[in-house]
């Protein structure tokens, strides 16, 4: 664990797998608007670091915690130390996830292959979002990923897909269940973005083509998905609760 506490700051935000891509451009987002952050990993400690160190340099508070989004005792220990450090926790950004290698088709997907989909995309979500039901403080802000892919509808995308299906559906209900704790439940749903994870094992071709497909014509950039997240973590988003919006410059 690597930390850049101070004193403890109004509100705390937990971004999981945010050591690269869209996760580490939300933790820096939202520490720029003054709120300290959590900088959850899996195994890549020291891009985490790297994370904090850059969010320490511009004056922000930020900390790194290792966790397993699909081991319940990992999540747990991870909001006990988030509240350790900063004192609380008021905001959760459920970003950890992996997507389906080479576009599998369904009939080719493996027992390994399906149980990883479900378990860090589905049960990750879902561990977080059970912790955090005694863990948030009152008015706090919960944003779930969900994807496209699952209103596209893309062959090679079924088990991923589903997976996202299910956490938007989670989203809405749980949402309903936190009533009367000022607390919002939302998800996002990006389109294509030009991340390491989205790039790796695309060619040129394949990635032409995405960055084609969005009325915008250039495939999205993780600020694109940060911005969006910060508006719905801020107060002009009060209103908005058990929603899925859908950021992907118009692709559907």
């Amino acid at each position: 664990m690597s930390t850049h506490p101070q004193n403890h700051p109004a509100r705390v935000a937990i971004v999981t797998g945010s050591s690269r891509g869209i996760g580490a451009s939300i933790a820096r987002r939202l520490a720029a608007d003054g709120i300290a952050v959590v900088i959850n990993y899996a195994g890549r400690k020291a891009d985490a670091d790297a994370v904090v160190r850059e969010i320490g340099e511009q004056g922000g508070q930020a900390a790194a915690i290792q966790a397993d989004v699909s081991v319940p005792a990992q999540v747990a220990a991870l909001f006990d130390q988030a509240a350790a450090l900063f004192g609380g926790v008021d905001i959760l950004i459920n970003n950890a996830g992996i997507i389906q290698p080479g576009q599998t088709l369904l009939a080719d997907t493996d027992d390994d292959l399906f149980d990883r989909l479900v378990a860090v995309n589905l049960k990750g979500t879902f561990n977080t979002l059970r912790v955090a039901a005694s863990k948030l403080r009152p008015g706090g802000r919960i944003v779930n990923f969900s994807s496209s892919v699952k209103a596209l509808a893309l062959p090679g995308y079924s088990i991923y897909a589903a997976t996202k299906a299910a956490v938007e559906t989670m989203t809405n209900i749980f949402a309903k269940e936190l009533r009367g704790r000022g607390i919002t439940v939302n998800a996002i749903a990006p389109g294509p973005t030009a991340t390491e994870l989205f790039l790796k094992d695309k060619t040129p071709e394949q990635i032409e083509h995405l960055a084609k497909l969005p009325p915008m014509g250039r495939l999205g950039q993780p600020e694109d998905i940060s911005r969006v997240v910060a508006f719905l973590v801020g107060p002009d988003a009060g209103w908005v609760d058990g929603q899925t919006l859908r950021v992907n410059g118009g692709i559907i």
